[in-house]
C-alpha cells in the first residue's frame, strides 16, 4: 500500500496507457484509474498517421481540450464521446501532423507585392519588360529594384548584362539581385562610385570585364558596395495593412496544411509583429525565430548581442505560438547566384559570371569567428545556425560544432546548419554523431537542378540535398521553403507547397531533365512525412508538444483526400488538404 506522499504525487500525474487497440491518456487518482472526460472531437473511420517511433496508422481519434486524447480502433475510441461530442466520419481519408516548414521569412515575403504585382520571369526578355514597365512609372533618376529572380531558373541561365539593364532603363538605376549577388545598369554603379579604379581595389565585390578592366555589372555580395535609395512612388502601408498581408499569407499556409514555421532570419519588426498578432489571437499557426545577428565584433560585442536575445521573454517561456528558438549567420553566399563557399574551385563560368578558375565562391564569417558565435550560442542555450550552401561552408560548421560538443553537448541547442545544399560525407557523418540538425530545401532541386548540374557535373552533385545519407545516420533533417516573396505556394519565390516538396523528395526530379538526379538520395514515403512533421518539430524545439499524433500531444492535425502512404507517386504532389485544425479548432474551414 502506497503511502500518503506517494498517493498524492500519483494523484497530479498523468500517464499513457497502451493496449493493442487503444491508446489514451488516464488521470491516475489514488488507486483507481478513470478515464479523461468525455471528447470534444471523434475522427473514425480514417487513416490517421501517428508519424510515433512505430510509425502506426489508426482508425480513429479523440481530442479533448486541444489534445490527442486517444488513438485507436473506431469502436474504443468512440465510447470517450457523449452527446455533445462532435464526430467527423473521414470515410477512409488520411489525417497527418500538421505540417512544418523550417525555414521561411514571411514577414517580408507578405509585403513583396505591397505596391505592385510583380509577373513570374523565365527569361532576359521578361526581366527587361518588366523593368521597361516600371521605368514608364518610376519618375526619372529614381531607382528600380528587382530581387530573387535567380538566373538559374532564367532560360538564358545568366545575370542581365550591364548593357542591357542601360537599354531597358536609361534614365534609372537598375539594380537585379538573385540572392547576396546581383547585376547593376551604369546609372547604378556610378551613384555609387563603382569604377574601374573601384573594381581595381574590390575585385572580390564587383566583376570586370577582362579585356579593360571595367565593371561588367555583376556584383558579389552586391550590398556591400551598392546602395539604392527608397522611391516616392513606393507607398508605404500602416501596421494594420500590414498585419492583414501577414494574416493572409498565414491562412494560405494553413490552406496548404502548414501548422507551424520557423522564421529564419528574423529581425526586430518581424519579431514585434508576431508578438502583436499573439496578443491579438489571429496567429493561425505557429511560429518559432531564429534571430538575425551580425557576425562581426569581438567575444565581448558578441555576447552583449546574445544576452539581449537570451533574456527575450520569448525565449525564457514561448507561448505555444510564438517563440525564438535562437539565432542566425550567414557564413557563404549563394548556390543559385555564384558565390557559395566550396572546397574544389567553381570553374569557370558563362552563368556565373566566373572569370577566375581558383575562385571558390565567398566566406563571409572565417572559422575561427564562426567557432567563437556558436560556441557562446550554445552556452546561452540558443539554437545557432549559419546559412551554409557550399559544401567548404557546411563542413567547416560541422567541424566547429564536433569541436563545441567536446565541452558543452550541442544536440539539446538544435543548433544546426541552414540550407546544406551542398554536403560531404564528413559533414553528414558528424552531424549525426554530435547531433546538430540540417535544415533543407527541396524544391531548389527541382527548380534549379538542371543549371546546377549543367555547371558542376554530375558527381558533384553526389551530396546535394543528399536526404537518404542524412536519415541513413540519423541526422535530423527537417524540410523547410525558404519562402521569400509574394503569396501563392506555387506562384512564390520559392514554393511553399509542402506536397510539392514531399514529391521531389521523393523522385529527385528536376525541371528541363529526364534523368531524376542522383536518384539513390531519395526518401522513402514514411521518411517523407517525417522531413515534413517530427523533424521540423525538434528543429523548432517543440516535438514534446507537436510533430506527432501522439496522445497528451497538441491536436494540431490535417484531413487530406488521398493516401500519401499508397497513392501513385505523382499524385503526392497535387494533395488537395481539405481542413487543416490547431488546438483542435479547425483554422481553414472546408468551404476556403
Amino acid at each position: 500500500m502506497p503511502n500518503f506522499a506517494t498517493t498524492l504525487q500519483v494523484m497530479k500525474s498523468l500517464t499513457v496507457i497502451r493496449s493493442s487497440s487503444l491508446v489514451f491518456l488516464f488521470h491516475l487518482t489514488g488507486l483507481g484509474l478513470f478515464a479523461e472526460e468525455p471528447a470534444d472531437l471523434i475522427l473514425r473511420n480514417g487513416k490517421i498517421v501517428l508519424v510515433d517511433e512505430k510509425f502506426q496508422v489508426v482508425e480513429a481519434m479523440a481530442v479533448r481540450d486541444g489534445r490527442v486524447q486517444a488513438v485507436g480502433l473506431n469502436t474504443d475510441v468512440i465510447k470517450l464521446g457523449n452527446r455533445d461530442t462532435r464526430v467527423i466520419d473521414l470515410e477512409d481519408k488520411m489525417v497527418l501532423p500538421g505540417l512544418l516548414d523550417s525555414h521561411v521569412h514571411p514577414s517580408g515575403a507578405s509585403m513583396f507585392e505591397a505596391n505592385h504585382e510583380i509577373p513570374p520571369m523565365e527569361t532576359i526578355a521578361d526581366v527587361l519588360a518588366y523593368i521597361r514597365k516600371r521605368a514608364k512609372i518610376v519618375p526619372k533618376g529614381e531607382w528600380i529594384r528587382l530581387s530573387q529572380v535567380f538566373i538559374t531558373r532564367l532560360r538564358e541561365q545568366r545575370y542581365p548584362s550591364r548593357a542591357e539593364l542601360d537599354s531597358a532603363a536609361p534614365e534609372h538605376p537598375v539594380v537585379f539581385r538573385t540572392g547576396p549577388d546581383g547585376s547593376a545598369n551604369s546609372l547604378a554603379l556610378k551613384e555609387n562610385g563603382i569604377d574601374k579604379a573601384f573594381a581595381a581595389e574590390h575585385p572580390e565585390h564587383v566583376m570586370v570585364d577582362p579585356s579593360t578592366g571595367e565593371p561588367n555589372g555583376i556584383l558579389r555580395q552586391a550590398s556591400k558596395v551598392l546602395k539604392s535609395k527608397s522611391n516616392s512612388t513606393c507607398k508605404s502601408l500602416d501596421e494594420s495593412a500590414r498585419d492583414q498581408r501577414l494574416i493572409k499569407l498565414f491562412q494560405d499556409y494553413n490552406r496548404r496544411g502548414i501548422t507551424g514555421v520557423i522564421d529564419r532570419n528574423c529581425g526586430s519588426g518581424a519579431r514585434t509583429q508576431y508578438e502583436r498578432l499573439l496578443d491579438a489571437d489571429l496567429l493561425t499557426l505557429r511560429v518559432r525565430a531564429s534571430r538575425g545577428v551580425s557576425a562581426g565584433g569581438g567575444k565581448a560585442e558578441i555576447e552583449k548581442r546574445l544576452d539581449a536575445i537570451a533574456a527575450d521573454p520569448y525565449f525564457k517561456k514561448p507561448d505555444p505560438r510564438f517563440g525564438i528558438i535562437g539565432v542566425k549567420v550567414f557564413q557563404d553566399g549563394g548556390m543559385l547566384t555564384g558565390s557559395a563557399y566550396f572546397q574544389k574551385p567553381w570553374g569557370k563560368s558563362k552563368i556565373y559570371g566566373i572569370k577566375d578558375p581558383r575562385y571558390r565562391g565567398m566566406q563571409y564569417v572565417k572559422e575561427e569567428q564562426l567557432e567563437t558565435l556558436a560556441r557562446a550560442c550554445v552556452q546561452h542555450g540558443l539554437a545557432f545556425t549559419a546559412h551554409c550552401q557550399g559544401d567548404a561552408a557546411t563542413t567547416t560548421l560541422a567541424r566547429v560544432y564536433a569541436r563545441i560538443d567536446k565541452d558543452f553537448p550541442v544536440a539539446p541547442s538544435r543548433s544546426s546548419i541552414t540550407h546544406s545544399s551542398f554536403m560531404t560525407p564528413e559533414a553528414i557523418r558528424l552531424a549525426g554523431k554530435v547531433g546538430f540538425g540540417i535544415d533543407l530545401q527541396p524544391a531548389w532541386l527541382h527548380q534549379d537542378g538542371f543549371t546546377l548540374q549543367k555547371h558542376f557535373g554530375k558527381e558533384r552533385l553526389k551530396h546535394f540535398i543528399p536526404l537518404k545519407s542524412l536519415f541513413d545516420a540519423g541526422v535530423k533533417a527537417g524540410g523547410g521553403s525558404d519562402h521569400m516573396q509574394r503569396i501563392g505556394p506555387l506562384r512564390s519565390v520559392n514554393p511553399y507547397d509542402p506536397f510539392l516538396g514531399m514529391w521531389i523528395t521523393l523522385t529527385r526530379k528536376a525541371r528541363w531533365m529526364d534523368e531524376p538526379i542522383h536518384p539513390e538520395q531519395a526518401l522513402n514515403r514514411r521518411e517523407m512525412i517525417r522531413f515534413y512533421t517530427i523533424n521540423n518539430a525538434w528543429l523548432m524545439r517543440a516535438e514534446a508538444e507537436i510533430g506527432s499524433l501522439e496522445p497528451s500531444k497538441r491536436a494540431d492535425f490535417i484531413i487530406i483526400d488521398r493516401n500519401l502512404l499508397t497513392c501513385p507517386v505523382d499524385e503526392v504532389k497535387t494533395t488537395v488538404v481539405l481542413s487543416t485544425w490547431l488546438d483542435g479548432k479547425q483554422v481553414n474551414p472546408l468551404d476556403k
